[in-house]
């Protein structure tokens, strides 16, 4: 049952395997031979594997007396057998000279059963006895009585000073049957009685485990009758003992009553106070959001009014270039606006956790190309060179979602303040600590040293130590979130007038 459950999961040729041999190994236990036989079919000859296969195939058509089929398996074993362990050769050795018997090849199967003595301990006095015994099989059926008998005789008296009953009970019915046969009469008899002695003594070995059960189980209801009186002893007791425990009861029931709703209330004011702080950080963030939406939509919006009026002067006078140059001016401002509204959507939802966060294991070459895919048109408008040095081999361990938006910020920043014809490079690497780096370098106006200071200041920034007046943009305000919740940093150097190069440092997860 549980095999099959596992097969449902496993993926690997070795696993099924696996499953495939317990399965067999438990069909033959439960003499389920044809369900045994398909399970070690479905076994691959994998080197591991082979041997076990073999063995066990061997096995099963011995069990269904397929002795040409046994043979076959037990010889491909053989040839591949340097391996096998000492107690799986002897059973191999074993059957292979049973199924040799059982097809009449005497000379085969006198081989492999002195195959198996060999590797038997002399202190193994149950192997001994029964392979002395297949042994005398052997020389008995091609009529070699001289060799035979003397074996039959040192398997009976090796079985006399054993303990186990059924071998004794087997020696002395072969030399029975063996005397018999040579018309020795009172011998024969003699084996048989000693027979019926050993059989007798199973059934009263028998007899004897029956009437100790019984004895036991007398036992067993004499105890238990002790152990009920004893408990109505005990009973009589505990119930003069009850008064005394109810009044204690009911004293700490009261107590416990007066420390639940004291817990209660505790945590109802705990309560009271989380919801209130975070409706305070809710309206906090709600005025935020409010003041970069009336502050940073109100100039680009004035802007567009401007642009609007000024491109109906310019069809009014038929120009065409001025038209196209107004138009281009208005899509940019569009696409900033756009760009500040879905800045201002992604910091409302990470601020009250509905923003959507999976890590994952992704090839960063691939996140940043289809980031960059989204400003091709800006960068070839502005003649900006782009210049890429990506590791091709580089796995990141991120939000795909959310390192795209911090993507996005950075790139829409270095384009917007990278002039005319200029130059922007992104690079990847890896740097020490478990940690890669995404690199953009521009040649734009560079950020004040005053306000790369405030920047670099809000790295644990959380919304109720947010000041406007500080100037930094809700774009990296944003990055800095997002690129913590990451587990990573994010590092600026930059030069008035000469260009911003960003680091980005994230988790990396060696391939």
């Amino acid at each position: 049952m549980y095999s099959n459950k596992a097969f449902a999961e496993v993926s690997s040729r070795e696993e099924q395997d696996v499953l495939n041999y317990i399965q067999g190994v438990s069909a033959i236990k439960k003499k389920f031979l044809k369900k045994a036989l398909q399970n070690f079919h479905a076994i691959s000859n994998s080197p591991d594997f082979k041997n076990l296969k073999n063995l066990k195939l061997g096995q099963l058509h011995l069990m269904m007396e397929n002795y040409d089929e046994a043979i076959s398996y037990y010889l491909k074993w053989e040839d591949s057998s340097l391996s096998t362990n000492k107690v799986l050769k002897k059973n191999g050795y074993h059957n292979l000279g049973l199924s040799y018997l059982h097809k009449k090849d005497y000379k085969n199967a006198k081989k492999y059963f002195d195959k198996e003595l060999k590797l038997v301990n002399d202190t193994d006095t149950l192997e001994i006895i029964t392979n002395k015994m297949e042994l005398a099989n052997v020389y008995y059926n091609q009529y070699l009585d001289e060799t035979a008998i003397p074996l039959f005789v040192e398997a009976y008296q090796l079985a006399k000073s054993f303990s186990n009953i059924e071998l004794k009970q087997n020696t002395s019915k072969n030399l029975a049957v063996v005397e018999k046969n040579r018309e020795n009469f009172k011998e024969s008899v003699d084996y048989y009685i000693e027979y019926n002695k050993w059989k007798d003594s199973i059934w009263n070995a028998d007899k004897i485990w029956e009437l100790t059960e019984r004895d036991k189980q007398l036992a067993i209801a004499r105890k238990q009758q002790e152990i009920a009186l004893q408990n109505e002893k005990l009973k009589r007791q505990n119930i003069q003992r009850k008064g005394l425990v109810i009044g204690a009861s009911g004293l700490l029931i009261f107590i416990g009553f007066l420390g639940y709703f004291y817990k209660k209330l505790i945590k109802k004011n705990k309560l009271i106070i989380t919801q209130r702080e975070e409706l305070e950080i809710a309206n906090k963030t709600k005025d935020y959001l409010f003041s970069v939406v009336s502050h940073d939509l109100r100039s680009p919006i004035n802007t567009l009014k401007k642009v609007h009026n000024k491109l109906m002067v310019q069809i009014e006078n038929e120009d065409m270039l001025g038209m196209q140059n107004t138009a281009n001016t208005a899509i940019e401002i569009t696409e900033d606006t756009f760009h500040l509204l879905n800045n201002v959507l992604h910091w409302s939802l990470e601020q009250n956790n509905q923003l959507l966060f999976e890590q994952g294991t992704y090839p960063l070459q691939q996140l940043v190309e289809q980031t960059l895919i989204n400003f091709e048109g800006i960068i070839e408008t502005k003649e900006i060179t782009l210049l890429s040095e990506l590791d091709n081999e580089i796995l990141v361990n991120v939000d795909k979602e959310s390192l795209k938006i911090i993507l996005r910020n950075l790139f829409d920043n270095a384009i917007k303040y990278t002039e005319e014809k200029g130059t922007i490079t992104v690079k990847t690497g890896i740097v020490a600590n478990n940690q890669c780096y995404i690199e953009i370098a521009d040649t734009g106006i560079g950020i004040p040293e005053e306000r790369l200071l405030k920047i670099n200041a809000l790295r644990d920034i959380t919304i109720d130590k947010i000041d406007r007046s500080k100037g930094v943009g809700l774009g990296l305000l944003l990055c800095q979130t997002l690129i913590k919740k990451n587990k990573g940093s994010l590092l600026i150097e930059s030069e008035l007038n000469k260009g911003t190069k960003i680091k980005v440092l994230l988790p990396w997860v060696s391939a």
